[in-house]
């Protein structure tokens, strides 16, 4: 079965937010071009498209659950989990990732995925596109793994079947 991952308003907003701002910088650099040359707006306009469309190409898509194995889609290739590997899949309160800080990740732009860690949970994996219908996904190696399914109660109890 699929489960969507829809973004919330406010990763829409900041993604909203960083596409201008990325738009207002490309554009804003070539009058400079008269001045400084053509290889600075050059260099800066190559670094931001590739900064966007690789948090673009790595955002969670949706989530599929099949016989043996959990797959994140993603257009950077998906991640697979074993069913085998996981420990326990549950519904979790907003409140405990609250206070999460971002290790090596992306933290709004199209959602939230790579590493983040809190002092209730520890070190974690994120993929997720909103702050709140969160689900913890625990493996038997006592990794830490983050989802937002927009039916995250259907998605445990199809999870658990």
């Amino acid at each position: 079965m699929t489960y969507k991952a829809s973004l919330d308003t406010f990763t829409k907003i900041t993604t909203i937010g960083v596409t201008l701002l990325f738009a207002a910088i490309i554009i804003g650099q070539y009058p400079l071009i008269k001045y400084s040359g053509y290889a600075f707006p050059i260099f800066t306009t190559v670094l931001i498209v590739l900064t966007y469309f690789i948090a673009f190409a790595f955002r969670p898509i949706d989530y599929k659950i099949l016989a043996n194995e959990l797959i994140i889609h993603r257009l950077a290739g998906n991640v697979k989990i074993l069913r085998s590997q996981i420990k326990s899949v549950e519904v979790l309160d907003k409140k405990k990732i609250a206070w999460s800080v971002r290790t090596f990740g992306v933290g709004g732009l199209f959602g939230y995925y790579g590493k983040f860690a809190n002092a209730k949970l520890g070190p974690m994996t994120w993929y997720a596109t909103r702050r709140d219908r969160t689900v913890i996904i625990r493996t038997l190696n006592n990794k830490i793994i983050i989802l937002t399914p927009d039916n995250p109660e259907e998605f445990v109890a199809n999870f658990i079947m």
